[in-house]
């Protein structure tokens, strides 16, 4: 029984450490949370394949994520209501239509949707612990993202919601 206080005391500091971000990992405050993630790692992943994701859009008139509904105009209170919508969005809509015959790219693509999976998860336990709720216009300009991207067919959908990926990525820096 003696070393009972030393395993609880090694159990809580490999809790902490393992809580604390890793090099690299920048902390991101989203209104009442705070979400660590990998940026340089994501923004690596991203560069290496952005020429050749940003090749395959057809349609380079449209946005579905800058003006007139920019993301830079967001009231920090809705912050981590809508990064919660575009991790998600990114999940579930936009990663999953991004498949290319380069096994390259589709490694970098699943690197990237494994990162914002995570912090998905992260952010959705904090909202729910915070009840964060989202205001109206955060509501209202992520109804117009999801405007933009039904407005396309899924797959051009996709890989131009991808090669606006630097958009978001530049957002949440700012928001930091």
């Amino acid at each position: 029984m003696r070393g009972s206080p030393l395993l609880l005391c090694l159990f809580s500091v490999s809790c902490w450490v393992n809580l604390l971000p890793t090099a690299g990992d920048k902390i991101f405050h989203l209104g009442a949370c705070r979400v660590s993630m990998s940026m340089a790692e994501i923004r690596a992943g991203f560069s290496a394949i952005k020429a050749n994701i940003q090749s395959r859009d057809p349609i380079r008139t449209l946005s579905i994520l800058s003006h007139p509904h920019s993301l830079h105009k967001v009231k920090s209170s809705d912050r981590c209501c809508i990064t919660h919508h575009l991790f998600t969005f990114y999940v579930d809509r936009v990663f999953k239509h991004c498949r290319t015959e380069d096994s390259f790219v589709n490694r970098k693509i699943s690197s990237i949707a494994n990162s914002f999976l995570s912090a998905r998860r992260r952010l959705g336990q904090c909202r729910e612990q915070n009840n964060c709720e989202c205001g109206e216009e955060s509501t209202e300009k992520f109804k117009q993202i999801l405007a933009n991207y039904e407005g396309l067919n899924v797959t051009s959908a996709a890989m131009k919601s991808l090669g606006e990926l630097d958009i978001l990525l530049d957002w949440m820096d700012k928001s930091r």
